[in-house]
């Protein structure tokens, strides 16, 4: 059932367009997996073997730790509506920090300079591997609309207390691994 790629092709790109969520994951050889859910507002596909996303500010920054330490990032779609289709991107994962001209090109570039309230970087992925399964176990579930919880929690902090949010919350991961946020950040 399931069909591998060397990159996305046109159909993986449209059906990532319809998609409201996408999911996360990393380790290090050490400690705990992570698996986080992304809205797909902040994704970008800027090629055939590259994929962005704009990272926004929460209760950890776990992929950011784990891409220092080794680098494998997986993201997944599933096919909530429609007709079934899980889609998975594996490659290498990279940082920029917020605020670096590398940033700000891509923000510029990939974003037209939209910048979220709580972005704190923007993750790349180098695509290694695009592979495709059944998805058949997959619930057929109803979107309704983005949650506007985290969008109101980062407007209360502020920009001062969303960087002193990420001093605190965002520089370690649960392991102890350094995430490379940097205290200005």
């Amino acid at each position: 059932m399931a069909k591998q790629f060397k990159h996305l092709e046109p159909e993986h790109r449209e059906f990532i367009s319809r998609q409201s969520v996408f999911f996360t994951a990393s380790a290090a050889p050490t400690g705990h997996i992570n698996l986080s859910p992304k809205g797909l507002h902040g994704l970008r596909v800027l090629d055939a073997n590259t994929v962005v996303y704009l990272d926004l500010t929460g209760s950890g920054n776990e992929t950011a730790a784990h891409i220092r330490i080794d680098g494998r990032l997986t993201l997944m779609f599933c096919a909530f509506e429609g007709p079934p289709l899980i889609l998975r991107i594996y490659g290498r994962g990279h940082t920029i920090a917020r605020g670096t001209s590398a940033y700000k090109s891509l923000l510029a570039g990939a974003f037209d300079i939209e910048e979220p309230v709580g972005a704190r970087q923007i993750t790349r992925v180098d695509i290694d591997l695009v592979q495709t399964s059944c998805g058949y176990g997959v619930p057929l579930l109803h979107y309704q609309g983005q949650r506007p919880s985290l969008d109101n929690w980062a407007k209360s902090k502020g920009e001062e207390g969303l960087k002193q949010y990420r001093r605190e919350k965002n520089t370690v991961s649960i392991d102890g691994f350094a995430t490379g946020l940097t205290p200005e950040d």
